[in-house]
């Protein structure tokens, strides 16, 4: 189902379900000794999309979906992605800074899994039903945050930092942001009004991590209709075409600089390189060539 203004969803449906996804490739690289996430898989295994039980579960062979797409491959992608955005964290936390929020956090489990420093507070903003699922499973499973973790339950598209500051947050201290897997599934504006909002929350020394993906439309193309029309066949339907928004958008890099960050980008090659894996060539994960991972100090 395509986008609209003021639609909704849990973990099992349009941009939730993509969030799932996510995590399902998560519990393919903390299988692999790539990553160290052990709440991936029983967050999914709770959401119950049968696709990604099946593909954990190994009743799915990656290769039917994305002849190019193996277990290592997608363990190495994702390792690649979570290592981007937990440096992040960790490096600021190294510096100094006691203040982290994860922006759509999904199935995000860093407030239980990472190191955090005492004294650290990690907000997570996220629709309602996705925190109050996310909070109650992890409950049951007897996790305990890491950190002094705080929900704020709300739609991005609401004022989300009027929210943020009636949890605790605190704009005159330094804090460390992350968007992760966010832009493509925000319109143009809105993607300026993020960092606007991010920006405006930033004391000196904060820092953000995001991706720049120069073009969108390598969601919603041929290749990419390709592998979403195979996993249809296993039960998924999950569309990336309708659920990202496209129309020409400002370069991430740029509109940081512009705003007094100092941003710097890793591409993915770059990225591949830097985690002692390399970077594959094929068709379908070559389109993701052009996009790197970001991130950015003021």
């Amino acid at each position: 189902m395509a986008r609209t203004d003021n639609d909704t969803w849990d973990l099992a449906s349009s941009v939730g379900a993509t969030a799932t996804m996510v995590a399902a490739q998560r519990v393919l690289a903390h299988r692999e000794g790539l990553i160290d996430d052990p709440f991936a898989e029983p967050l999914v295994r709770a959401v119950g999309l049968e696709f990604f039980t099946q593909a954990i579960d190994g009743e799915i062979d990656l290769e039917s979906v994305d002849p190019e797409f193996n277990v290592r491959r997608a363990a190495e992608g994702m390792a690649v992605r979570t290592r981007h955005f937990d440096r992040l964290f960790t490096d600021a936390a190294a510096a100094g800074v006691r203040q982290a929020v994860i922006l759509a956090a999904g199935l995000d489990a860093r407030a239980y899994r990472l190191p955090w420093p005492a004294g650290t507070t990690v907000y997570e903003v996220d629709q309602p039903e996705v925190i109050e699922f996310k909070t109650a499973t992890l409950a049951e499973l007897g996790a305990q945050p890491t950190a002094d973790r705080r929900t704020v339950a709300i739609d991005l598209r609401e004022d989300w930092p009027e929210a943020l500051r009636d949890n605790g947050f605190d704009p005159s201290a330094p804090t460390a942001w992350i968007a992760e897997g966010l832009l493509i599934y925000l319109p143009p504006e809105a993607q300026d009004l993020l960092f606007d909002r991010i920006t405006a929350l930033s004391a000196p020394g904060s820092r953000v991590a995001t991706e720049h993906i120069p073009d969108i439309t390598m969601f919603s193309d041929e290749r990419s209709q390709r592998i979403s029309d195979r996993m249809k066949k296993y039960g998924s339907k999950i569309e990336m075409g309708e659920l990202i928004y496209h129309g020409e958008r400002n370069d991430v890099l740029e509109y940081l600089i512009a705003r007094g960050w100092r941003p710097s980008a890793q591409s993915m090659r770059e990225a591949y390189a830097a985690n002692g894996f390399e970077f594959p060539e094929e068709e379908t994960i070559g389109m993701f060539a052009d996009m790197s991972y970001v991130s950015a100090v003021r």
